[in-house]
């Protein structure tokens, strides 16, 4: 099952926006995103990184600025299909899994479930030198300028952040007062600007309706995810998925901690209905008790074509094909190398993440998913000891269930009872006189102690008081 989770991204409005960059609006635009997602591929010291974005409103008010550690060729700037992400969204989001209990008393194997109103005219030649002019000014640089499929893109340096925050802003960008400050790091470092704007004329040749996702590579030792610059404009926290490729194992954060998310937790029937948002309280309940500045990690897998062994348990979605790592950047995989599938998910705000993200492969290759478990009861006549005996069990793992249900969530499971309870409804008069005990002790509760060694517990703590008031008589005798 698709989970959605929340990754609001925007700009004007004092928004949450960007992963890696900011989402700038011309004019009075507000942007809205609800999801980012990314991906990552490393492959020595190549990274390939692929952005895609749920945008909503007008194109031509669309922009994206990203850090890069070098002046990009047009080679290494391409668009992909919408596709791949939501094919690798489906693979490897938390999923549920169904099993059916036998019936005791028949003997019967159940199988497990299956289940523009504006056209932008050429820039001319001497348009662009008074552009190139206007940037230098303010000691702004424009490195390089392409085309690639409905996008515009210029990469830029800068030798100061307030002249390029001020360029930006007398080129018609609405970009947070305080960027500067966001800015200025990715200055000092010597990293270029990576700008993205909407060509509306090649994206009404295209056909296309949505901006699709677009994707970069470069070589760089470093091995990073620049946040910081998609928090310049931000009230809030802001989620991210990450699936990244590596030819190893594992990709996990090294400034910050990476950590599994809870899974193979058993929980209600009735969660199915629910899971979207069960999924979503799951979460936010983790982040909040690991600290709010934690990577945490929702599958990880061998996923190489030629590997013939199970890739999930069970799967939500079919394989992700070798076309599809090959678009995504993990092109080896054609060719029947290892391949290393990791999907991370960070909600971070300013506060709680003050560095951007760093990387690192490990050669770590256990497996992992978010997964959780719906059991369902047997079917059929229980009539017989074993079912009777089989329907406590079922009474008391339903509250089990709930018991986890409200550790995970947090969620006010006292409403459900009838969850649990129900089954005594089936239970004969003999079998729910067997679950009291002498003393109200259940006799077979499954982990607690059995009804004999509770009621020698008791017998012990009434022979000792006896004791000590006996002492207590004599002494005062």
């Amino acid at each position: 099952m698709k989970t959605t989770l929340l990754l609001a991204l925007a700009l004007m409005a004092q928004q949450a926006s960007a992963f890696c960059g900011f989402y700038i609006a011309k004019a009075d635009a507000t942007l809205f995103n609800d999801r980012s997602e990314i991906i990552l591929v490393r492959d020595g010291q190549r990274t390939i990184l692929t952005m895609s974005n749920d945008f909503k409103g007008d194109v031509k008010d669309f922009a994206l600025i990203v850090p890069v550690p070098t002046v990009l060729q047009r080679d290494d700037i391409k668009v992909v299909e919408r596709r791949v992400f939501d094919a690798l969204d489906a693979y490897s989001s938390p999923r549920l899994v169904e099993y059916y209990d036998e019936n005791p008393c028949q003997r019967w194997l159940y199988a497990e479930a299956a289940e523009m109103d504006m056209s932008a005219a050429p820039r001319t030649t001497s348009a662009m030198r008074r552009e190139e002019k206007a940037a230098k000014d303010k000691g702004v640089t424009i490195e390089a300028r392409y085309t690639v499929g409905e996008y515009d893109i210029l990469i830029l340096s800068a030798k100061e952040s307030t002249g390029l925050k001020d360029w930006l802003i007398e080129n018609g960008y609405r970009i947070p007062q305080t960027a500067h400050e966001v800015l200025d790091p990715y200055i000092k470092s010597n990293l270029k600007f990576f700008v993205v704007k909407v060509n509306l004329q090649q994206l009404s040749a295209s056909g296309y309706n949505t901006l699709r996702p677009i994707q970069i590579r470069f070589e760089s030792h470093k091995f990073m995810l620049p946040i910081r610059l998609g928090m310049a404009n931000s009230n809030g926290s802001q989620d991210m998925i990450v699936h990244a490729f590596t030819r190893t194992g594992r990709v996990e954060c090294v400034n910050y901690r990476t950590v599994k998310v809870p899974t193979d937790r058993n929980i209600p029937l009735f969660v199915k209905q629910r899971f979207g948002p069960f999924y979503k309280d799951l979460f936010a309940r983790a982040h909040r008790r690991e600290g709010r500045n934690t990577v945490f990690l929702e599958y990880a897998w061998n996923v190489t074509p030629s590997f013939n062994g199970m890739k999930c348990d069970p799967c939500v979605g079919p394989p992700p094909m070798p076309m599809e790592f090959e678009q995504a950047g993990a092109d080896w995989s054609q060719q029947g190398a290892p391949t290393f599938y990791t999907r991370l998910h960070v909600r971070y705000a300013r506060d709680q993440f003050p560095q951007d993200l760093v990387f690192q492969v490990t050669p770590n290759t256990e497996h992992f998913q978010a997964r959780y478990v719906l059991t369902h009861p047997a079917k059929g006549e229980l009539t017989c000891s074993e079912g009777q005996d089989y329907l406590e069990q079922l009474y008391y793992r339903r509250h089990r269930e709930l018991e986890e249900l409200n550790a995970l969530t947090g969620w006010n499971v006292e409403k459900h009872r009838d969850y649990a309870n129900e089954v005594k409804g089936r239970m004969s008069p003999g079998q729910l006189r067997k679950m009291e005990a002498p003393l109200g002790f259940p006799l077979k509760r499954p982990g607690g102690p059995s009804a004999p060694l509770m009621i020698a517990i008791v017998a012990g703590i009434a022979l000792a008081l006896l004791m000590i008031r006996d002492r207590s008589q004599l002494g005062a005798a």
